[in-house]
């Protein structure tokens, strides 16, 4: 599950996993490695649970080209794995148009979120030289397909299949059975016994939660997953999640259970 990267108050749900953006000062986000260094060791001063960071995206209607360039686009990600605070390759193995459902015809074109192959083979590449779990962010069935190629090809550890249901951008699938259904006879076919997650684009998981968890899934909950607005906290988000997984018989598993679990598929 995904948490905030505040303190954790007294007795709150420990989540299984963080991700985590970085705001250094209330401004605008920042891919600063020692900004994320404190976010995370402040976490781990608390908790012994892996964090794992955001990267920045890439669109094509960016007037910044400078993301263009792999190690420019990763570099925050070295100097974190150097210092032993992430656990997790965060990859989105393709690219995928972001347009909006409630398109207009006079509507300024949406951008392409774009990772080429090759950018995903670097991603790899450096999970592969550190030991390091990718974790795939599939926005659309073919990124399932190609991550699973590539991880093959890359000899990395079994990746984490992290399945983004949408709502407002056409891409892949929106929060239904059926889509649920398909991504997992999908990865069974692609991937094995791969671990997933579901999580969303400003969308409502809920109704997902039984049929994740009877299929073995896993959830990640938080405000980046949240419909646009909503005025629940993560914490809030969190404690809701567990109260709705103990009452279809699961339990949220420790960081150390799922350590455990991963060690296991590698």
């Amino acid at each position: 599950m995904r948490s905030s990267p505040r303190a954790l108050p007294a007795r709150a749900p420990v989540p299984t996993i963080i991700h985590t953006h970085a705001y250094d000062g209330g401004g605008p986000q920042t891919f600063d490695w020692q900004v994320y260094a404190r976010i995370i060791e402040g976490i781990r001063n608390e908790v012994d649970v892996p964090v794992y960071p955001s990267y920045p995206a890439l669109n094509t209607n960016d007037t910044d080209t400078s993301l263009a360039d792999v190690g420019v686009r990763f570099a925050h990600i070295e100097p974190l794995v150097a210092r032993g605070l992430i656990e997790f390759a965060i990859v989105d193995p393709g690219s995928a148009n972001f347009t909006r459902t409630r398109t207009t015809s006079d509507a300024k074109p949406e951008g392409a979120y774009m990772n080429t192959e090759s950018v995903v083979r670097y991603a790899l590449d450096f999970a592969a030289r550190h030991g390091l779990h990718p974790d795939f962010a599939i926005y659309e069935p073919g990124f399932a397909r190609a991550g699973a190629a590539l991880a093959r090809a890359a000899g990395v550890k079994a990746p984490i299949y992290r399945l983004m249901f949408c709502e407002g951008l056409a891409v892949g699938f929106p929060p239904r059975p059926y889509a649920l259904a398909a991504y997992h006879s999908l990865l069974e076919e692609e991937a094995g016994p791969a671990p997933s997650m579901i999580a969303a684009v400003n969308a409502d998981l809920r109704p997902l939660f039984a049929e994740t968890i009877a299929r073995g899934g896993h959830i990640r909950v938080g405000l980046e997953d949240a419909p646009l607005g909503t005025r629940a906290t993560n914490l809030e988000l969190v404690e809701e999640a567990v109260g709705i997984v103990r009452n279809h018989g699961g339990e949220p598993a420790s960081p150390a259970e799922m350590r455990q679990a991963l060690a296991a598929l590698a």
